[in-house]
Protein backbone atom coordinates (compact mmCIF):
# COMPACT_ATOMS: atom_id res chain seq x y z
CA UNK A 1 0.00 0.00 0.00
CA UNK A 2 1.55 3.23 -0.96
CA UNK A 3 1.43 6.79 0.97
CA UNK A 4 3.27 9.40 2.24
CA UNK A 5 3.51 12.46 4.34
CA UNK A 6 3.13 16.12 2.81
CA UNK A 7 3.11 19.49 4.21
CA UNK A 8 -0.57 21.49 3.82
CA UNK A 9 -2.19 24.61 5.42
CA UNK A 10 -3.48 21.86 7.75
CA UNK A 11 -0.31 20.99 8.85
CA UNK A 12 0.23 17.00 8.27
CA UNK A 13 -1.51 15.91 5.08
CA UNK A 14 -2.16 11.75 4.73
CA UNK A 15 -1.76 10.49 1.40
CA UNK A 16 -2.94 7.30 1.35
CA UNK A 17 -3.96 4.59 -1.70
CA UNK A 18 -7.54 3.30 -0.08
CA UNK A 19 -7.44 0.99 -2.99
CA UNK A 20 -4.45 -0.43 -2.88
CA UNK A 21 -5.18 -4.38 -1.62
CA UNK A 22 -2.00 -4.54 0.49
CA UNK A 23 -1.80 -6.45 3.66
CA UNK A 24 0.46 -7.14 6.72
CA UNK A 25 2.06 -9.38 8.96
CA UNK A 26 1.20 -6.87 11.56
CA UNK A 27 -0.37 -8.88 14.63
CA UNK A 28 -2.60 -5.71 15.20
CA UNK A 29 -3.36 -6.00 11.36
CA UNK A 30 -4.32 -9.70 11.31
CA UNK A 31 -6.20 -9.39 14.08
CA UNK A 32 -8.31 -6.65 13.17
CA UNK A 33 -9.04 -7.89 9.65
CA UNK A 34 -10.39 -10.93 11.41
CA UNK A 35 -12.82 -8.91 13.86
CA UNK A 36 -13.98 -6.81 10.23
CA UNK A 37 -14.89 -10.28 7.96
CA UNK A 38 -18.40 -10.47 9.27
CA UNK A 39 -19.11 -6.34 8.04
CA UNK A 40 -20.39 -7.10 4.98
CA UNK A 41 -23.16 -9.85 6.19
CA UNK A 42 -24.09 -7.22 9.41
CA UNK A 43 -24.55 -4.96 6.67
CA UNK A 44 -27.30 -7.36 4.35
CA UNK A 45 -28.88 -8.31 7.69
CA UNK A 46 -29.75 -4.87 8.71
CA UNK A 47 -30.32 -4.15 4.92
CA UNK A 48 -33.02 -6.69 4.71
CA UNK A 49 -34.28 -6.49 8.42
CA UNK A 50 -38.20 -6.02 7.71
CA UNK A 51 -39.30 -6.52 11.18
CA UNK A 52 -42.49 -8.11 12.11
CA UNK A 53 -44.68 -4.69 12.82
CA UNK A 54 -47.54 -6.93 10.80
CA UNK A 55 -47.78 -9.38 13.61
CA UNK A 56 -47.16 -7.31 16.24
CA UNK A 57 -50.01 -4.96 15.19
CA UNK A 58 -52.54 -8.02 14.85
CA UNK A 59 -51.61 -9.41 18.68
CA UNK A 60 -52.04 -6.03 19.88
CA UNK A 61 -55.27 -4.96 17.61
CA UNK A 62 -56.72 -8.28 17.99
CA UNK A 63 -55.09 -10.26 21.34
CA UNK A 64 -56.08 -13.50 21.76
CA UNK A 65 -53.59 -16.82 21.89
CA UNK A 66 -53.39 -17.38 18.11
CA UNK A 67 -52.28 -13.78 17.38
CA UNK A 68 -49.59 -13.14 20.04
CA UNK A 69 -48.86 -16.97 19.74
CA UNK A 70 -47.89 -16.00 15.75
CA UNK A 71 -45.91 -12.72 16.92
CA UNK A 72 -43.64 -14.01 19.11
CA UNK A 73 -42.64 -16.70 17.02
CA UNK A 74 -41.71 -14.20 14.69
CA UNK A 75 -40.27 -11.39 16.74
CA UNK A 76 -37.93 -14.28 18.58
CA UNK A 77 -35.84 -15.14 15.72
CA UNK A 78 -36.20 -11.46 14.82
CA UNK A 79 -34.50 -10.80 17.80
CA UNK A 80 -31.68 -13.56 17.17
CA UNK A 81 -30.44 -11.10 14.57
CA UNK A 82 -30.56 -7.41 16.32
CA UNK A 83 -28.58 -9.87 19.35
CA UNK A 84 -26.08 -10.52 16.39
CA UNK A 85 -26.02 -6.50 15.78
CA UNK A 86 -25.32 -6.24 19.48
CA UNK A 87 -22.87 -9.00 19.63
CA UNK A 88 -20.80 -7.50 16.96
CA UNK A 89 -20.69 -3.81 18.58
CA UNK A 90 -18.58 -5.85 21.35
CA UNK A 91 -16.10 -6.69 18.57
CA UNK A 92 -16.58 -3.36 17.56
CA UNK A 93 -15.34 -2.01 20.79
CA UNK A 94 -12.99 -4.37 21.27
CA UNK A 95 -11.27 -3.60 17.48
CA UNK A 96 -11.30 -0.10 17.91
CA UNK A 97 -10.08 0.06 20.78
CA UNK A 98 -7.14 -1.94 19.51
CA UNK A 99 -6.34 0.56 16.70
CA UNK A 100 -7.03 3.60 19.09
CA UNK A 101 -3.88 1.86 21.03
CA UNK A 102 -2.10 1.08 18.06
CA UNK A 103 -2.33 4.25 15.83
CA UNK A 104 -2.36 7.08 17.87
CA UNK A 105 0.86 6.92 20.09
CA UNK A 106 2.84 8.59 17.90
CA UNK A 107 1.06 9.29 14.69
CA UNK A 108 3.07 10.64 12.10
CA UNK A 109 5.46 7.50 11.98
CA UNK A 110 2.44 5.17 12.77
CA UNK A 111 1.02 6.75 9.32
CA UNK A 112 4.41 6.04 7.77
CA UNK A 113 4.98 2.56 8.92
CA UNK A 114 1.23 0.98 9.52
CA UNK A 115 -0.43 1.77 6.17
CA UNK A 116 -2.92 -1.22 6.32
CA UNK A 117 -3.58 -0.66 9.87
CA UNK A 118 -4.65 2.87 9.30
CA UNK A 119 -6.82 1.67 5.99
CA UNK A 120 -8.66 -0.69 8.35
CA UNK A 121 -9.64 2.10 11.04
CA UNK A 122 -11.35 3.71 7.71
CA UNK A 123 -13.42 0.49 7.27
CA UNK A 124 -14.66 0.52 10.63
CA UNK A 125 -15.76 4.00 10.79
CA UNK A 126 -17.23 3.41 7.19
CA UNK A 127 -18.68 -0.01 8.43
CA UNK A 128 -19.68 2.40 11.58
CA UNK A 129 -22.03 5.16 9.65
CA UNK A 130 -23.23 3.20 7.51
CA UNK A 131 -24.84 0.77 9.98
CA UNK A 132 -26.09 3.46 12.07
CA UNK A 133 -27.80 5.41 9.25
CA UNK A 134 -29.62 2.09 8.38
CA UNK A 135 -30.72 1.62 12.08
CA UNK A 136 -31.57 5.02 12.03
CA UNK A 137 -34.21 4.54 8.94
CA UNK A 138 -35.46 1.48 10.09
CA UNK A 139 -38.19 1.67 13.00
CA UNK A 140 -38.63 -1.79 12.85
CA UNK A 141 -35.46 -2.84 15.28
CA UNK A 142 -37.07 -0.87 17.89
CA UNK A 143 -40.62 -1.92 17.49
CA UNK A 144 -39.69 -5.37 17.68
CA UNK A 145 -37.50 -5.21 20.49
CA UNK A 146 -39.61 -3.48 22.46
CA UNK A 147 -42.41 -5.98 21.90
CA UNK A 148 -39.84 -8.86 22.78
CA UNK A 149 -38.98 -7.15 25.87
CA UNK A 150 -42.65 -6.77 26.86
CA UNK A 151 -44.00 -10.37 26.42
CA UNK A 152 -40.66 -11.54 28.16
CA UNK A 153 -41.57 -9.32 30.96
CA UNK A 154 -45.15 -10.84 30.71
CA UNK A 155 -43.24 -14.32 31.02
CA UNK A 156 -40.97 -13.81 33.99
CA UNK A 157 -44.11 -11.89 35.87
CA UNK A 158 -46.35 -15.56 35.09
CA UNK A 159 -43.58 -17.72 35.93
CA UNK A 160 -43.25 -19.75 32.69
CA UNK A 161 -40.67 -20.63 30.58
CA UNK A 162 -39.88 -19.03 27.52
CA UNK A 163 -38.93 -21.49 25.22
CA UNK A 164 -36.27 -21.20 22.80
CA UNK A 165 -35.18 -18.04 23.80
CA UNK A 166 -31.56 -17.30 23.29
CA UNK A 167 -31.72 -13.08 24.95
CA UNK A 168 -32.55 -13.51 28.88
CA UNK A 169 -33.51 -10.24 30.55
CA UNK A 170 -29.95 -8.93 31.29
CA UNK A 171 -28.52 -9.69 27.93
CA UNK A 172 -32.28 -7.63 26.98
CA UNK A 173 -31.53 -4.85 29.22
CA UNK A 174 -28.04 -4.43 27.60
CA UNK A 175 -29.42 -4.93 24.17
CA UNK A 176 -32.01 -2.15 25.00
CA UNK A 177 -29.62 0.26 25.99
CA UNK A 178 -27.08 -0.30 23.29
CA UNK A 179 -30.03 0.19 20.53
CA UNK A 180 -32.08 3.54 22.72
CA UNK A 181 -28.98 5.79 20.95
CA UNK A 182 -29.92 6.79 17.31
CA UNK A 183 -26.38 6.15 16.42
CA UNK A 184 -25.58 2.97 18.32
CA UNK A 185 -21.95 1.81 16.57
CA UNK A 186 -20.56 5.11 16.97
CA UNK A 187 -21.93 5.24 20.37
CA UNK A 188 -19.47 2.29 21.12
CA UNK A 189 -16.84 3.94 19.82
CA UNK A 190 -16.67 6.97 21.40
CA UNK A 191 -17.58 5.43 24.56
CA UNK A 192 -14.27 2.94 24.10
CA UNK A 193 -12.24 5.40 22.99
CA UNK A 194 -13.04 8.10 26.16
CA UNK A 195 -12.56 4.99 28.62
CA UNK A 196 -8.93 4.55 26.70
CA UNK A 197 -8.06 8.08 27.82
CA UNK A 198 -9.72 8.09 31.29
CA UNK A 199 -8.03 4.82 31.97
CA UNK A 200 -4.45 6.16 30.68
CA UNK A 201 -2.42 3.05 30.92
CA UNK A 202 -2.61 2.57 27.66
CA UNK A 203 -0.34 5.04 26.32
CA UNK A 204 -3.06 7.07 24.42
CA UNK A 205 -2.77 10.18 25.22
CA UNK A 206 -5.22 13.36 24.15
CA UNK A 207 -2.57 15.06 22.62
CA UNK A 208 -1.83 12.11 20.16
CA UNK A 209 -5.23 10.76 19.44
CA UNK A 210 -6.27 14.49 18.64
CA UNK A 211 -3.32 15.05 16.03
CA UNK A 212 -3.92 11.59 14.70
CA UNK A 213 -7.86 12.09 14.21
CA UNK A 214 -6.75 15.71 12.30
CA UNK A 215 -4.44 14.13 10.36
CA UNK A 216 -7.05 11.63 9.20
CA UNK A 217 -10.29 13.70 9.17
CA UNK A 218 -8.42 16.62 6.73
CA UNK A 219 -6.41 14.16 4.82
CA UNK A 220 -9.28 11.92 3.61
CA UNK A 221 -11.62 14.79 2.44
CA UNK A 222 -8.47 16.21 0.51
CA UNK A 223 -8.17 13.28 -1.16
CA UNK A 224 -11.93 13.31 -2.35
CA UNK A 225 -11.29 16.79 -2.67
CA UNK A 226 -8.01 16.35 -5.27
CA UNK A 227 -9.80 13.44 -6.81
CA UNK A 228 -7.11 10.76 -5.90
CA UNK A 229 -10.01 7.74 -6.84
CA UNK A 230 -12.54 6.92 -9.16
CA UNK A 231 -14.40 4.49 -7.46
CA UNK A 232 -17.90 5.94 -5.72
CA UNK A 233 -17.13 3.53 -2.74
CA UNK A 234 -13.55 4.68 -2.24
CA UNK A 235 -14.77 8.39 -2.22
CA UNK A 236 -17.13 7.68 0.42
CA UNK A 237 -14.81 5.29 2.43
CA UNK A 238 -12.84 8.25 2.57
CA UNK A 239 -15.60 10.59 3.52
CA UNK A 240 -17.30 8.43 6.01
CA UNK A 241 -13.44 8.22 7.56
CA UNK A 242 -13.80 12.16 7.90
CA UNK A 243 -16.87 12.42 9.17
CA UNK A 244 -16.04 9.32 11.50
CA UNK A 245 -12.88 11.04 12.80
CA UNK A 246 -14.53 14.55 13.13
CA UNK A 247 -17.12 13.41 15.59
CA UNK A 248 -14.82 11.30 17.36
CA UNK A 249 -12.63 14.06 18.01
CA UNK A 250 -15.51 16.59 19.28
CA UNK A 251 -16.67 13.98 21.80
CA UNK A 252 -13.07 13.38 23.30
CA UNK A 253 -11.66 16.70 23.13
CA UNK A 254 -12.20 19.31 25.35
CA UNK A 255 -12.62 21.84 22.94
CA UNK A 256 -14.60 19.87 20.27
CA UNK A 257 -13.65 20.49 16.42
CA UNK A 258 -15.77 23.29 15.74
CA UNK A 259 -13.74 25.95 17.25
CA UNK A 260 -11.71 28.91 15.37
CA UNK A 261 -8.18 27.20 16.24
CA UNK A 262 -9.33 23.37 15.76
CA UNK A 263 -6.84 21.52 13.86
CA UNK A 264 -9.20 19.68 11.59
CA UNK A 265 -10.44 22.22 8.17
CA UNK A 266 -14.62 21.52 8.87
CA UNK A 267 -15.72 24.24 6.83
CA UNK A 268 -13.36 22.79 3.78
CA UNK A 269 -14.81 18.99 4.80
CA UNK A 270 -18.03 19.91 4.97
CA UNK A 271 -18.15 21.89 1.41
CA UNK A 272 -16.33 18.72 -0.10
CA UNK A 273 -18.88 16.27 1.41
CA UNK A 274 -21.82 18.85 0.03
CA UNK A 275 -19.72 18.64 -3.64
CA UNK A 276 -19.63 14.99 -3.70
CA UNK A 277 -21.98 13.78 -6.72
CA UNK A 278 -22.72 9.81 -6.71
CA UNK A 279 -23.76 8.55 -3.20
CA UNK A 280 -26.59 10.11 -0.66
CA UNK A 281 -23.96 12.58 1.12
CA UNK A 282 -26.89 13.72 3.46
CA UNK A 283 -26.22 11.08 5.72
CA UNK A 284 -23.40 12.10 6.36
CA UNK A 285 -23.97 16.03 6.74
CA UNK A 286 -26.90 14.96 9.15
CA UNK A 287 -24.43 12.91 11.40
CA UNK A 288 -21.87 16.39 11.87
CA UNK A 289 -24.83 18.52 12.28
CA UNK A 290 -26.85 15.86 15.28
CA UNK A 291 -23.73 13.39 16.00
CA UNK A 292 -21.37 15.88 17.55
CA UNK A 293 -21.52 18.18 20.84
CA UNK A 294 -19.53 21.59 20.40
CA UNK A 295 -20.95 22.86 17.29
CA UNK A 296 -23.82 25.11 18.29
CA UNK A 297 -20.81 26.37 21.28
CA UNK A 298 -20.24 29.77 21.46
CA UNK A 299 -16.75 30.04 20.06
CA UNK A 300 -17.55 27.97 16.93
CA UNK A 301 -17.32 30.47 14.15
CA UNK A 302 -20.49 31.91 12.57
CA UNK A 303 -19.15 30.71 9.09
CA UNK A 304 -18.80 27.20 10.23
CA UNK A 305 -22.28 26.62 11.73
CA UNK A 306 -23.59 28.42 8.52
CA UNK A 307 -22.23 25.80 6.55
CA UNK A 308 -24.11 22.98 8.30
CA UNK A 309 -27.85 25.04 8.34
Amino acid sequence: MGGCLSSSPAGVELVLDFEDESSSDNEVYNEVKANLAPVPAILEKLGQFKGCGEYIRAAITNPNPETEEAAWKAVVPSVDILKGFYEFSLVVEKTISKLVETLSTDPESTIQSQLPVVKLLAEVFDFVLRFDDAKMTNPAIQNDFSYYRRILNRIKLSNQAAAGVSVNDELANCMSLFFAYPTPMMNSVIKTTSNLLLQNDHGVTLENLSKFLSIMANSCYMMVEKQKFQKVETNMLCLRTTVGCIILYDHVHPKGAFHKKSPILIRNAVTTIKNFKGDNVDSLLNAVRFNTVHLNDDDTPAQTKAVLA
